[in-house]
């Protein structure tokens, strides 16, 4: 066996590699790993940062409890697509199930609803139990959803939307809570108790682990039916859209507000003032909160639910009255075209803390009154029906800023940096002109993000058809010289046939003893901190986020891939029909890149229903 990288041939290899280095700008061995050579990986850092995700708005303004914004998205497989709003505080995915639309529904209840999902029809969703909901317990809510995992993917179907397989999905009959489903935006993970010690990743986080989005955070705004052209929602995942949002001179620009301790309530804010100008009893301002309040930013739910005495002060100052019947501020004709005719505003002051410690430490955000004229319809209300979506609280804990607030408040909130910030609206010719920025995750050392400053790409080094077109001269250059080495080769060995032989020597070069030529072990090679990364597959934790320690190796399967049944159905003994996945199909895990999990401890405790029956419509309690 002849030894590689002896005499003439060795020069010619480096000059071929020389020439290649100086064609291609690259490592000369670079070339041969671009064209599909089989050598060794370089263990290089990814230095790619991936954009935020712009979610899809369906372009429907709906629900019971006003006009809203929704976003759609697919359930399943084969995918079914619903419409749902987002929930800054659920860390769960709602969809709502046809005992959502019982006998005296309204004839168009399941499209209204944002459209009906049936797990019978979908090959991947797995139950789990029935739930409560987990979220809004200090308003009074008890709702239970039937809670199980299936693949959610953003947008419409063919929209090429980013999915989540095995995401948390809760399917919901309730009437009175939320209308339509919800995306839940909370990142911690959900801890049920019929998988014990078995976190199940959120839907944002998920995203994140597969390096889907940049950081874990996001930016949200319930859009305006009001302003403008009907200007829709805005939701972006990993980054914010600069173009929605305004930043006043008066309040420094860096201003934040820290995740509050508790995280059930870590989107808190301090409410310092409230003001109202040009009521029904006079035209200057009026003072409508005098001592400042905390309050929580809650998407899930429309309304302002205020301490008691501000409500008072509403009520003087915009005439309003209390419906005891249907514990809301409900409006005759005749006072609705009053406050059009007006057209009050209403200013919110926020600060992180209370009293402001400066001007510049708050920020201001101001509703028209067309924020507050909103209609509530079944089971509200026999018929559409003009309402301001106002709550009396019964204690601290019940202050909340909901949906109306956010017609006119841009939210953006960063989970690995606990801190969160709003600001107001934009309202001009470029509001729809989306300019989105991607958030930094902070454990992110790359030097190529994906967007600048201004929402574009960063271009650097050579065009793509510039490279190509080197790598094709290179390669035509590599063709002929490794013809002429061929030639010199042959013409080399015709003539060694002609030569006498020499007495008991041998023209051939010897092997190389044992141990001098030793090739680099491939499966050593791992990419950025050098730690292999798996996940592990466990049986009574199927599905939940289990970790192995470095070093042990083992596979997941391809998100992407198209599902398998095995051995036909699985009934339950609900009469639900269940497929499973080819547990024999292993797919590689991409190991260019880390898996950051920033995980907000500790999880939400879920725990199961009064009985293990999907509780109806009826039975389920109304505020």
């Amino acid at each position: 066996m002849r030894a590689f990288g002896h005499g003439a041939r060795t020069r010619h290899i480096l000059v071929l590699l020389g020439t290649l280095s100086f064609l291609t700008g690259t490592d000369g061995f670079d070339f041969f790993a671009t064209t599909g050579a089989p050598l060794v990986e370089r263990a290089t850092q990814n230095t790619t940062t991936p954009a935020p995700i712009v979610a899809s708005v369906s372009q429907y303004w709906e629900g019971n409890d006003g006009t809203w914004s929704s976003f759609a998205i697919q359930v399943g497989q084969k995918s079914q697509n619903v419409r749902v709003l987002p929930s800054t505080a659920s860390s769960s995915t709602w969809v709502v199930y046809d005992q959502g639309c019982p006998s005296d529904a309204p004839s168009n209840c399941k499209e209204s609803r944002g459209g009906i999902f049936n797990p019978n029809n979908s090959l991947t969703w797995v139950p789990n139990s029935i739930f409560e909901l987990g979220i809004e317990e200090n308003l009074d809510v008890n709702v239970f959803g039937d809670f199980g995992f299936d693949t959610v993917t953003l947008g419409w179907q063919g929209s090429g939307g980013p999915s989540v397989e095995h995401s948390i999905l809760a399917g919901i009959g309730d009437t009175a809570f939320s209308w339509l489903g919800a995306l839940g935006l909370n990142p911690r993970p959900t801890n049920f108790t019929s998988l014990p010690n078995s976190p199940q990743v959120s839907f944002i986080q998920a995203l994140r682990n597969k390096n889907q989005i940049p950081s874990v955070s996001w930016a949200y705004t319930a859009g305006a039916s009001y302003r403008l052209n009907k200007v829709f929602g805005s939701l972006v995942i990993g980054g914010y859209d600069k173009s929605r949002f305004t930043t006043p001179s008066t309040a420094s620009p860096n201003l934040t507000f820290p995740f509050y301790t508790d995280i059930s309530r870590d989107l808190l804010v301090g409410i310092s003032s409230i003001t109202a100008s040009n009521t029904t009893t006079s035209t200057s301002s009026a003072t409508l909160l005098k001592d400042g309040i905390f309050a929580l930013i809650d998407s899930t739910v429309p309304h302002l639910w205020l301490p008691e005495s501000v409500c008072t002060a509403f009520e003087s100052a915009f005439g309003l009255i209390w419906n005891s019947n249907t514990s809301q501020y409900t409006l005759n004709s005749t006072q609705h075209t009053t406050l059009k005719t007006l057209n009050p505003s209403i200013t919110i002051t926020l600060s992180p803390q209370l009293p402001p410690t400066s001007p510049s430490n708050s920020i201001s955000i101001t509703l028209p009154y067309s924020a507050f004229d909103l209609n509530i319809s079944w089971p509200h209300a026999e018929s559409s029906t003009y309402y301001f979506p106002l709550k009396r609280a019964t204690n601290e804990t019940q202050y909340t800023l909901g949906r109306t607030f956010l017609q006119e408040a841009y939210l953006i909130a960063d989970y690995e940096r606990s801190n969160f910030s709003v600001w107001p609206c934009s309202w001009d010719s470029g509001t729809t002109s989306a300019n989105i920025i991607p958030i930094r995750s902070v454990s992110d050392n790359s030097t190529t993000p994906n967007g600048n400053e201004n929402g574009g790409s960063k271009k650097k080094g050579l065009a793509a058809g510039a490279i190509a077109g080197i790598a094709i001269g290179a390669l035509a250059i590599l063709i002929l010289l490794l013809a002429l080495l061929f030639f010199h080769r042959r013409r080399r060995r015709t003539r060694s046939h002609e030569l006498p032989a020499h007495n008991g020597s041998s023209t051939a070069l010897q092997d190389l003893p044992p141990g001098s030529y030793q090739l680099k072990d491939s499966s050593s090679q791992t990419e950025l901190d050098s730690r292999t990364r798996h996940e592990l597959n466990g049986h009574n934790n199927k599905f939940g986020l289990l970790e192995a320690p470095d070093g042990v190796k083992k596979f997941e399967m391809d998100g992407t891939a198209t599902p398998v049944e095995k051995d036909g159905r699985e009934a339950f003994g609900n009469g639900r029909e269940v497929h499973e996945m080819d547990a024999d199909t292993e797919r590689r895990v991409d190991q260019r890149r880390e898996d950051i999990e920033v995980f907000v401890q500790p999880p939400t405790a879920v725990g199961t229903g009064p009985e293990k029956v999907f509780p109806s419509p009826t039975t389920m309690k109304r505020r």
